[in-house]
This record gives C-alpha cells, sequence and structure tokens, in this order.
C-alpha cells in the first residue's frame, strides 16, 4: 500500500493538471472528465497511504481499512485502463497483490 498509494497519488496530481499524458476514446462508458479522474486518484491514493500506515504502526482498524481500500484502488484502476494501460494494469497488479496479502 505504500507503493501503490504514492503512484496513485501522483497519477492523481498529473491528472489533475491536465496533462496530455492521458487519451481516451470517445465511446468509453466511464468518460469522467480528467480532472476527476485525477481527484479519485488523489482521494483514494492518501487512503492508500493511510491504510498503509495504519498497518505498519499495527493499528487494529489498519488491515481492514486496507483491504477495502485496496478493492477500491482496484476498480478504479480498472475503469481507468482505457486512459493509460501502462500505468492502470502494473498498478491493478500491485492492489491484487495487496489483497491476496
Amino acid at each position: 500500500m505504500m507503493l501503490s498509494g504514492p503512484l496513485s497519488i501522483l497519477v492523481g496530481a498529473s491528472g489533475i493538471a491536465e496533462d496530455n499524458l492521458f487519451a481516451a476514446s470517445t465511446r468509453y462508458v466511464y468518460r469522467f472528465d480528467l480532472t476527476a479522474w485525477g481527484v479519485i486518484h488523489l482521494v483514494v491514493g492518501v487512503a492508500l497511504v493511510v491504510a498503509g500506515l495504519a498497518i505498519l504502526t499495527n493499528k487494529s482498524w489498519g488491515r481492514g481499512a486496507g483491504v477495502a481500500v485496496a478493492g477500491i484502488s482496484l476498480i478504479t484502476q480498472f475503469m481507468f485502463v482505457p486512459y493509460y494501460p501502462a500505468w492502470a494494469i502494473p498498478v491493478m497488479a500491485l492492489d491484487l497483490v495487496i489483497l491476496l496479502r
């Protein structure tokens, strides 16, 4: 989570800055504004870092929060694949590793 979170924060900042790195087809069902995707990834990334820190400090709620946030991150990365598949697919793999641990 301490790796997937900062990666999501970085893609979120890039989306908010409306970087020209992302592209999507016009017929995509989950088509949101790039700024909206940036905010989504930023929020999920911060939540992943908070849950990761909670697990590292042995908080009782950290593990449950980590599973929930990693699941949400996996879903958002899946929905983000048409925008930047070279980024979303490896982060999806990281989220799966988090969920299977």
